[in-house]
């Protein structure tokens, strides 16, 4: 049973662009879809956390909004922190899910239980998910993910039920 889903921001919670304002600061479109279901799975028990590689205060509010418990940005080796996690939480793999578009997340795709990847994830990343969106990264592509890991562990119809 999965009990914590982590994520990546840039093409997977994000359609993977990177907008800028008039006055130079970085935007970024988050999907309302994702977060609702990120809501509703965390009632379930589910935990979640992002890994990313880029650095972000746009992120960081936005996993505060959602109360997104592990929150790790500019990191270049992803399967480090995952180590990290796995040690603080004392989790198994397969406990775990993973939802990532590009090259830089294969390695912890590949260790965990259950992956994922948005319909515009690199071929690569598609070969080894377990699961892939209809989706693109950024239109929904992380609640389809996350009602996929609900329903494997046979969790959806609950999630249907507490949904408010």
């Amino acid at each position: 049973m999965i009990k914590l889903i982590l994520l990546d921001v840039d093409g997977t919670l994000t359609d993977g662009g990177i907008y800028r304002g008039n006055n130079g600061e970085e935007l970024k479109k988050f999907n309302v879809k994702d977060g609702y279901a990120i809501v509703n799975a965390q009632k379930l028990g589910i935990e979640f956390g992002i890994i990313t590689g880029r650095e972000s205060e746009l992120v960081r509010t936005r996993a505060n909004e959602l109360n997104i418990k592990y929150l790790y940005q500019g990191i270049s080796e992803k399967i480090v922190i995952l180590d990290e996690i796995m040690r603080i939480t004392g989790l198994q793999k397969e406990e775990i899910a993973y939802m990532g578009d590009d090259l830089n997340d294969i390695k912890i795709m590949k260790k965990l239980g259950f992956s994922g990847t948005p319909l515009d994830g690199a071929n690569e990343v598609k070969i080894i998910a377990d699961f892939i969106s209809a989706k693109n990264g950024g239109e929904g592509a992380v609640r389809e993910f996350i009602e996929a890991v609900l329903k494997k562990d046979n969790l959806f119809q609950k999630f249907l039920t507490n949904v408010k």
